[in-house]
């Protein structure tokens, strides 16, 4: 197969090479500044920060990072909740030469100290929230600094300016800030060296700090700008409703401040109302979003009510976009939503359909400009048209590496191209359709099922609101599919496993449909919307040890013999 089919059906106006500047990201902030200093950078519950008012921020956080003793090249972890702290904070560490690990917000105890280790931290700023998991566990790991930050300066035109209500106590980390003066040092930062510690599972599933670049990030974030027909620098308004420690929104950050735009942080976007409220106040043009949260504003009652218009481009990310779900968003914003792939190997962005000339559904696209992608089987080779076979990238975008992890580096990138894990095929036009993680493939009687397809076409039930599949063993080491289902409410407790199952039997192949089902309240998902496959597998062992599997339990049926 041409590997380059993807060229022969190239949306007009999209350049299939892009230029990548040789700057780092406080470059990007500074010429930013310098442009629209003025524009508002973020908007977080009713208040607003001007760029001007960020970088005087980010020059404080530098310069008192630098009085503690912090040098160029040591890490600094932030952990905080999407609000501008977390944005300052990664800009300030980032202009005194440091480099950003970020922790999520879920994390506990033994996972926070995991990565404080593993990545070699040498400060932990955070929310004060997080006191009771930090605390414990900070005198084993090397951090020398811990400093909390309370969100109440960003609930004020000044955050840096003198507040309305003294808090009793250790000083905050705002507080001292606040009383340094806006000096970095000056440190010479080349665009190739090392900004971002990501951790990820990558394709093995333990977490690994993927080596991220200025180049790397500043590459997809102008990768994302050509991505966008008719954006314009200083102009629009990105909604920010996922996590901001994950890197699908940090580089949509990243990218927003490379142009100017305004970031409307959503606190909760969990609860459909709080979404549109900003969405309302704050007029968002682009909504980098996931399907489990265009499904929710698409079931929310009064929605119809809400005025979504102003939506002009929606790209979903990190998990299947069902197709459903999809058109449904499109009715009620008129917004173009468009399903894309990415890993944090990558920046994350590698392919998304186009928002200009054609778009295929249950596909996840073209490459990116300046990316290169293939379908290779295990030994390397090319595959040809829809064949099936793991998808292999490479691009300006792509890390440098696992953080001291030499040989799991090696086995993913292999002569300049990276292994992403994901089983894939690619059409006549060069779009390429994810089918499955490698190791969420489910084998039933030699037949290849994918649990993402399964979804996607489960998802067209109407009394089905979320779902997983996996693949379950029985009593002879045979693979089946067991789908867990969480209905809408409205159909709780009136559909029975079996009419599931039937409905399925009904409207997929033999091989594919759920010979099991089971009902959830709520279907485990992972910070960024995520079905998560791994709790779901761990929820299957727990029932085995227990002896309540359908195995245990259930003569087999002919369906599954």
């Amino acid at each position: 197969m041409d590997q380059k089919t993807y060229y022969k059906n190239w949306p007009e106006g999209i350049p299939k090479e892009v230029e990548i500047p040789a700057i780092t990201l406080v470059d990007s902030l500074e010429n930013t500044v310098k442009a629209f200093p003025d524009n508002v950078a973020t908007y977080y519950m009713g208040f607003e920060l001007t760029y001007k008012q960020l970088l005087d921020i980010v020059y404080r956080i530098a310069t008192k990072l630098s009085q503690l003793g912090i040098k160029k090249g040591d890490t600094v972890a932030i952990q905080y909740l999407n609000d501008p702290a977390f944005i300052c904070n990664f800009y300030g560490i980032l202009k005194m030469g440091g480099i950003v690990t970020t922790l999520s917000p879920l994390f506990k105890s033994l996972e926070i100290k995991r990565q404080l280790n593993d990545s070699d931290a040498k400060v932990y700023l955070g929310w004060e929230g997080f006191t009771n998991l930090v605390d414990p566990i900070i005198a084993e790991t090397g951090v020398r600094y811990k400093f909390y930050t309370n969100v109440a300066p960003y609930l004020s035109p000044d955050p840096m300016g003198p507040q309305e209500f003294q808090i009793a106590g250790e000083p905050t980390w705002e507080d001292l800030v606040r009383e340094t003066a806006p000096n970095p040092p000056e440190v010479r930062i080349n665009s190739d060296e090392l900004a971002l510690l990501q951790y990820t599972g990558g394709t093995t599933g333990f977490p690994k700090g993927a080596m991220l670049t200025h180049r790397n990030i500043i590459s997809n974030c102008c990768q994302l700008r050509a991505w966008f027909p008719g954006s314009r620098p200083g102009d629009e308004v990105v909604l920010a409703a996922l996590p901001f420690f994950h890197i699908y929104l940090g580089t949509g950050l990243h990218n927003a401040i490379n142009n100017g735009w305004k970031i409307a942080c959503v606190f909760n976007p969990r609860e459909a109302h709080e979404v549109i409220e900003v969405i309302e106040a704050t007029r968002p043009t682009i909504f980098p979003g996931i399907a489990t949260l265009f499904n929710n504003l698409n079931n929310y009652e009064e929605i119809k009510d809400h005025d979504l218009s102003g939506i002009k481009y929606c790209m979903s990310g990190a998990a299947p976009l069902p197709e459903d779900v999809k058109i449904k968003f499109e009715e009620i914003s008129g917004a173009k939503v468009r399903e894309a792939y990415g890993l944090t190997e990558m920046s994350p962005g590698v392919t998304a359909n186009p928002f200009v000339g054609t778009t295929k559904a249950g596909t996840v696209g073209l490459p990116f400009p300046s990316t290169d992608v293939k379908i290779c089987d295990a030994d390397g080779n090319a595959l040809g048209i829809n064949e099936v076979g793991e998808l292999v990238v490479k691009g300006p975008q792509m890390m440098l590496g696992y953080y001291k992890r030499e040989e799991e580096t090696r086995n993913t990138i292999k002569d300049g191209w990276l292994w992403t894990g994901d089983l894939a095929s690619m059409d006549e036009e060069g779009y390429i359709t994810i089918r499955s993680r490698a190791k969420d493939l489910i084998k039933y009687k030699g037949h290849s099922v994918y649990p993402a397809e399964v979804e996607d076409l489960l998802h067209y039930h109407e009394a089905i609101a979320e779902c997983g599949v996996i693949g379950i063993l029985d009593d002879h080491g045979e693979e089946n599919v067991k789908a867990y289902i969480e209905l809408k409410e409205e159909f709780a407790g009136k559909l029975s496993a079996q009419d599931i199952i039937e409905w399925a039997k009904a409207n997929m192949g033999f091989e594919k449909y759920p010979r099991f089902v089971e009902f959830l309240d709520e279907v485990p998902k992972t910070m960024v919307g995520k079905v998560s496959h791994l709790e779901l597998r761990q929820l299957e062992e727990e029932k085995k040890k227990e002896g309540s599997s359908v195995f245990s339990k259930h003569a087999r049926s002919a369906d599954v013999l």
